[in-house]
């Protein structure tokens, strides 16, 4: 017969994790935990409940004492790591409010001539592509003035341009 399953201290976080899960992954987690404490499941019986191998059950276990523990951080999403980030997203919105804060009063804003000033801030040369990324990133976006209104009747227009006095 198998030992019992350790990690009775971690049944309270593994409970709360059950309840707050998002995703499969953090239901799986608590799974892990709890079927083999609660319910007297062995390994075996717990990675075919999850749908996990054993090896990988047993590095679900561990892991999530360990963040229950503090030793380790809990997993991130892949898009929330920014691994080629330049500068975190506090510093960006920093940086960008020093550079922009004619365009907040309502002035016009040329992002090539800006890019060497933010290259400045961040200390790295960046393309200028990344420049528009970032902007988007902070609520950006590019408006250019229309020449005509949208709703406009381009016929009268052109009549009142014709019979116009000019100053």
């Amino acid at each position: 017969m198998a030992r019992p399953a350790g990690g009775i201290e971690h049944v309270v976080a593994a409970r709360e994790l059950l309840r707050s899960a998002k995703t499969a992954e953090e239901l799986r987690r608590a799974q892990a935990v709890l079927l083999p404490l609660d319910l007297g499941l062995s390994l075996e019986q717990t990675a075919r409940a999850i749908g996990r191998s054993v090896n990988a059950t047993c590095a679900i276990r561990t892991r999530f004492g360990k963040i229950a523990e503090g030793a380790m951080k809990p997993p991130q999403a892949k898009t929330a790591l920014r691994n080629h980030a330049l500068a975190d997203l506090e510093r960006e919105a920093s940086i960008l409010d020093e550079v922009l804060a004619d365009a907040q009063k309502g002035g016009i804003v040329v992002i090539p001539q800006l890019k060497p000033l933010i290259e400045e801030k961040v200390g790295k040369p960046m393309a200028l592509s990344t420049v528009y990324r970032m902007l988007a990133r902070h609520g950006w976006r590019k408006l250019a003035p229309d020449t005509y209104h949208p709703q406009g009747d381009a016929e009268r227009r052109e009549v009142w341009k014709k019979n116009c006095p000019k100053p």
